[in-house]
C-alpha cells in the first residue's frame, strides 16, 4: 500500500509540472498584451516598454518559465494583470466560498444519491425503478442555468422562502460583524457563535447548493444502481438472504459497502469538475467565488489569474483522485 500511494503521487507530480508547462506557453501564445493590460488602457508606448521589462516579457520563453517554476516553488502566482493584487491573495478570498458551496453540494449528493441507486436496484424493473432512472438522468441533463433560474422563481418569486442571491442579506452584513477565520462562511460563524449569520447563509446557500448537487446525485444514484445490480447476485448476497437477513440488512451492510469504490471513484471526480465549472451557478446567485473569478480572468486576459486557478484545479484533481484510489484500494480484492 505505501509503494502504491507513493507511486500514484508521483504520478501526480507528473500530471501537475505537465499541466504547468503545457497552461504556461499557452498563456504566452494568446494574442494579448500582458503589459499594456498592466499599465491600463491611457498608456504611453515608453510605459508599455517599461512594464514589458518590468514583467520579464522581453526575455526568451525557457527564461519566463524558468522564473515561474522558481517563483512558484516560493508559493507565487503573480500579481493578476487586472486587479494589481498577488494572485495568491486572491485565490485565499475566492477559494473558501467555493469549497463551502461544493463540499455542501457533495454531502447532498451522498445522502440523496447514494439511496435512491440503492432503492432503484432492489426495485428493478419495478415503477420504483423507473422513477429513479428518470430523476437520475434528468439530473445530469438538465442546464445548471436553467435549474438555476427555475428555483429562483419558485422559492424567492412564488414562495418567498429563500434569498435571491448573494452570501449574506445586506442587513445582515450592516447589523453584525461579519467572522474571518478560514473564508468558510457557516464554520467561521459557528466558531463565533453567531447563529443569526450562520442561518442567514444557510438560506443563501441551499439554491446554489442544490442546483450544483443535481449533477452528481444523478451520477451517484446511477453508479451505485449499477454496481449494485452485478453485487446483488453473488453467491455471499444469496447466502445471506438464505440465513434469513432482513434485505436492508443484506443491501446496506454487505452489497452496498463493495459497491461504493465505483461510486467514490465517480464522485471525486465530479467534485473536481464542481470546483472550476461553478461560474454560471456563481454568476445567476452572485456568488463571491472562484467561478466567477476565472470568468473575469477569462474575459480580461489575465494570465497569471488562469494560471493561477488551473494549477489549482490541477491540484483538486490529484488530491481527490488520490484520495479515491486510497479509498478503493482498502478493498482487499483490488490488488495494487
Amino acid at each position: 500500500m505505501k509503494n502504491y500511494i507513493i507511486k500514484r503521487i508521483l504520478l501526480g507530480i507528473l500530471v501537475l509540472l505537465g499541466v504547468i508547462a503545457i497552461t504556461f506557453f499557452l498563456t504566452r501564445v494568446i494574442p494579448s498584451n500582458p503589459a499594456a493590460q498592466w499599465v491600463g488602457p491611457r498608456a504611453t508606448q515608453e510605459q508599455i516598454n517599461k512594464a514589458t521589462i518590468e514583467l520579464g516579457l522581453d526575455k526568451p520563453l525557457y527564461v519566463q518559465f524558468g522564473k515561474y517554476l522558481k517563483d512558484l516553488f516560493q508559493g507565487n502566482l503573480g500579481n493578476s494583470l487586472r486587479t494589481k493584487q498577488p494572485v495568491v491573495k486572491e485565490l485565499k478570498t475566492y477559494i473558501p466560498p467555493t469549497l463551502e458551496l461544493v463540499f455542501f453540494s457533495t454531502i447532498l449528493a451522498i445522502i440523496i444519491g447514494i439511496p435512491l441507486g440503492l432503492n432503484s436496484a432492489r426495485k428493478k424493473d419495478q415503477p420504483l425503478d423507473h422513477f429513479c432512472r428518470f430523476f437520475s438522468v434528468g439530473a445530469v441533463s438538465l442546464p445548471t442555468f436553467w435549474v438555476a433560474l427555475f428555483l429562483q422563481l419558485i422559492f424567492f418569486r412564488w414562495l418567498s422562502l429563500l434569498p435571491l442571491g448573494g452570501q449574506l442579506d445586506t442587513r445582515i452584513k450592516l447589523l453584525y460583524e461579519v467572522p474571518h477565520y478560514t473564508g468558510l462562511l457557516l464554520f467561521d460563524s459557528l466558531i463565533d457563535g453567531n447563529f443569526t449569520i450562520f442561518f442567514d447563509a444557510l438560506k443563501h446557500m441551499l439554491l446554489p447548493a442544490i442546483t450544483i448537487s443535481l449533477y452528481p446525485i444523478g451520477l451517484v444514484a446511477r453508479m451505485t444502481r449499477s454496481a449494485l445490480l452485478e453485487i446483488i447476485g453473488e453467491d455471499y448476497i444469496k447466502a445471506a438472504r438464505s440465513y434469513g437477513l432482513k434485505e436492508k440488512l443484506v443491501m446496506w451492510k454487505y452489497a452496498l459497502k463493495n459497491s461504493l469504490g465505483t461510486t467514490i471513484t465517480v464522485l471525486a471526480l465530479s467534485v473536481g469538475y464542481t470546483l472550476v465549472n461553478t461560474f454560471l451557478v456563481e454568476a445567476i446567485f452572485s456568488w463571491p467565488g472562484i467561478g466567477s473569478y476565472i470568468a473575469t480572468a477569462v474575459m480580461s486576459l489575465d494570465y497569471p489569474a488562469i494560471m493561477g486557478v488551473t494549477l489549482f484545479s490541477a491540484c483538486a484533481y490529484i488530491v481527490l483522485n488520490l484520495i479515491a484510489d486510497i479509498i478503493v484500494a482498502l478493498d482487499p480484492r483490488v490488488r495494487v
